[in-house]
């Protein structure tokens, strides 16, 4: 069972705890081609099936910044905020692409709030992510992802 935050000053409570995994969520290769198309990314890797087969994956692979776009809404799964008011994406401390993600792969998220701090009128939340790949080894990302919290 995911935490729940019911209150915005709750969250130093589940400071350092594991908060669980995500479900898995498919990047198929109509995703990779949608992000493509939104980030104007067509790097031949993420969307030419034919000529990626030679290539050094052997087959299509997700673009990074779409697995670190995932984060978001995969985190909501592994934590459940009651907290009325705004929750703005502040930025990252540190970002590894370590696994590329083939096309048809299933990722899920694990994540840790690694730190809470008063910030202004609000909290500056800091969770540490991982992006993991279904059967394999190593994950597909590792980030330090910064929120900030302000209630209503």
């Amino acid at each position: 069972m995911s935490p729940r935050i019911h209150s915005i000053n709750d969250v130093r409570s589940i400071t350092g705890e594991p908060l669980g995994y995500s479900s898995y969520a498919t990047v198929s290769a109509e995703r990779i081609r949608a992000f493509a198309d939104a980030t104007d990314d067509h790097q031949w890797i993420h969307v030419d099936e034919d000529r990626a087969r030679t290539g050094p994956f052997g087959r299509t692979i997700a673009h990074g910044y779409l697995i670190l776009s995932m984060i978001p809404g995969l985190l909501n799964e592994v934590l459940e905020v009651d907290v009325a008011g705004t929750r703005i994406n502040y930025g990252l401390n540190r970002v590894r692409f370590i696994t590329p993600v083939p096309a048809g792969s299933e990722v899920r998220l694990t994540a840790t709030l690694a730190e809470a701090t008063p910030a202004g009128e609000g909290w500056q939340i800091v969770f540490d992510v991982t992006i993991e790949i279904r059967d394999h080894d190593k994950p597909a990302c590792v980030a330090q992802v910064l929120y900030r919290w302000y209630p209503s």
